[in-house]
């Protein structure tokens, strides 16, 4: 039996007054999720291990099965595998995003999202005025890029700038953590050392920003302006086994995503990336690219990581209208082509559905709350769960699993 994940990032939510206290999913006009939910079996799914931060970096690990205590090294590594950046034994490596500061504030996380072809000018002034023999910035897709520090510290503290939308940005500013300010590693720096290295960045990347050419253009057409780096989610170079050591039914796979840091999971974790044209993180993703390339990715791979990412994103954004209209595209133009095409074939695919965390539009940020999956195979005993969203799957079979038991479970249906 082959096997499918499809992760819709971010896709939980609260309940909203305004759609009469349901939730997005409760709302969303979703038929082949529920058909999957009614003829599957469902429960919940507690994706952050006790310890760690609810990032998609933390949850989306957890959910593969690796134990966070054991490889977790934080965003950047993973994300530098993911672009193809070789890291060496004594660098640090951060994710960085490109963002907009207004008024003091943090006013978004992805500057105006940015495209990547506006991004590629940017990062090559940030390192024709900052880079040095330590200091390294590494293009990705869109705001989400790479800095590299040699012989940095990974001891510090880094706010993700997604937690803290319209918040004062200078509170926020990258601290030693307590007990390491001056404790010095072999071949590293101190993390003090290291955390005002990175804020001196900070503090330079908003001139050089501030006065490129392309920023100019942005404000002069009345668009936000990509006026500052952010670097946060630090780590070294993390030992992660392959699913096919952990998994031995896994002897090929695959992950399809449109951002770095699954992908570099995905690298890690010995998984062939397969590229999707237009494939954005955003609303405005190929949906119909990433199912097409789904169902031939399954024709030859006994397991499939396939993620859209575009849920989390209006989430951030705090967008309502906009989240709801990305479930029932993922509905729509993932889960229901895809089901529709493999539902008769030979050898059976065994599919499960699910967030890595709740994003919900009210909070605008990630919350560590249990969220709801599916399970569905040809010929699997249904529960009597009928619908797929956060209060219908809590009466599920399954029950409420702790991060380490989705995969066991899911893996082991055969």
């Amino acid at each position: 039996m082959k096997h499918l994940i499809i992760l819709g990032d971010g896709m939980a939510d609260h309940p909203v007054e305004r759609l009469g206290g349901k939730t997005l999913l409760q709302y969303a006009n979703t038929p082949y999720m529920d058909l999957l939910a009614r003829q599957g079996r469902t429960g919940m799914l507690q994706t952050i291990p006790e310890g760690f931060a609810p990032g998609s970096e933390v949850a989306n690990t957890a959910i593969l099965g690796y134990d966070l205590s054991q490889v977790y090294e934080g965003r950047g590594p993973l994300e530098a595998a993911s672009i193809g950046y070789d890291m060496q034994p004594t660098d640090l490596a951060l994710r960085c995003n490109i963002l907009t500061l207004t008024g003091g504030l943090i006013r978004n996380h992805h500057g105006g999202h940015l495209k990547t072809e506006e991004s590629e000018p940017l990062i090559e002034a940030l390192n024709k005025a900052l880079s040095s023999d330590i200091v390294k910035f590494a293009m990705g897709i869109q705001y989400r890029h790479l800095l590299i520090i040699k012989g940095g510290n990974k001891h510090i503290d880094c706010t993700p700038p997604h937690d803290h939308p319209d918040e004062p940005w200078q509170p926020l500013l990258v601290k030693p953590q307590e007990g390491w300010e001056d404790i010095r590693e072999m071949g590293r720096m101190t993390a003090r050392e290291t955390a005002t290295l990175l804020n001196e960045l900070i503090i330079k990347s908003q001139q050089v920003l501030s006065n490129h050419p392309l920023n100019k253009q942005r404000a002069a057409k009345g668009k936000l302006q990509a006026n500052s780096i952010w670097p946060w989610g630090g780590g070294y170079r993390p030992a992660m086994k392959t699913l096919t050591q952990l998994y031995p039914n896994v002897q090929s796979g695959s992950v399809i995503s449109a951002v770095d840091l699954i992908r570099g999971i995905g690298h890690y974790a010995g998984l062939r990336n397969i590229v999707v044209e237009g494939a954005t993180g955003l609303y405005n993703t190929n949906y119909e690219g990433k199912a097409a390339a789904a169902i031939e990715a399954l024709r030859h791979d006994d397991f499939l990581y396939l993620h859209i990412e575009a849920s989390d994103e209006a989430g951030h954004d705090g967008d309502l209208e906009l989240k709801l209209k990305t479930i029932e595209a993922l509905d729509r133009r993932i889960v229901g082509p895809i089901y529709n095409k493999v539902k008769g074939w030979n050898e059976p695919i065994c599919i499960a559905i699910l967030p890595d965390h709740p994003t919900p539009v009210e909070v605008r940020t990630h919350v560590d709350e249990p969220v709801p999956f599916l399970i569905w195979h040809e010929g699997i005993a249904p529960d009597a769960v009928q619908t797929f969203d956060e209060q219908s799957c809590k009466s599920g079979s399954y029950g409420l699993l702790r991060p380490n038991q989705f995969m066991q479970t899911f893996m082991h249906i055969q």
